[in-house]
């Protein structure tokens, strides 16, 4: 079914609109794994425990960036840029290429209204959008959990 969906003219290029850095409550989230954790807090040159008492919260027990605007953009998000683009974390990276976003009506209908870069660009095909799908399951998976487990 997923390769009927992704075989159909998948054409995306960011436009740089920053929708999907703004946060709708538990849905937009930014949930780290211990590969997304370690890359940031290098790059803030912080060790990992100092980075997350100053960026991150939990919920439900996962770790995730703190919500601190009122607006729902995300902390590293200035004038539309990620500031810490470099950085950014696996979930970002693959956006829009999310299994759950990967069903025709979602896509298009829902993700088109949201994201500008739908519809735009160069075809993406069927095996690139696979390896990213699964490279944010796989992460997903590895998502924190528990303070104790980073300890």
């Amino acid at each position: 079914m997923l390769k009927k969906i992704y075989s159909k003219n998948i054409h995306f290029k960011c436009q740089g609109s920053a929708n999907c850095c703004v946060s709708r409550g538990s849905y937009g989230f930014v949930y780290l794994s211990l590969i997304d954790l370690k890359k940031i807090s290098k790059f803030f040159k912080l060790d990992k425990i100092k980075f997350i008492r100053k960026y991150c919260e939990y919920t439900n027990g996962f770790l995730h960036l703190r919500e601190t605007k009122k607006n729902g953009d995300c902390i590293f998000l200035k004038n539309k840029r990620c500031s810490i683009y470099s950085a950014r974390p696996i979930q970002c990276r693959t956006w829009p290429f999310w299994e759950e976003n990967m069903q025709a009506k979602k896509w298009n209908h829902s993700l088109k209204n949201f994201c500008p870069g739908i519809g735009k660009g160069k075809k993406i095909n069927y095996l690139k959008i696979k390896k990213i799908v699964e490279k944010d399951k796989k992460n997903e998976k590895k998502t924190i959990f528990r303070k104790d487990l980073i300890s």
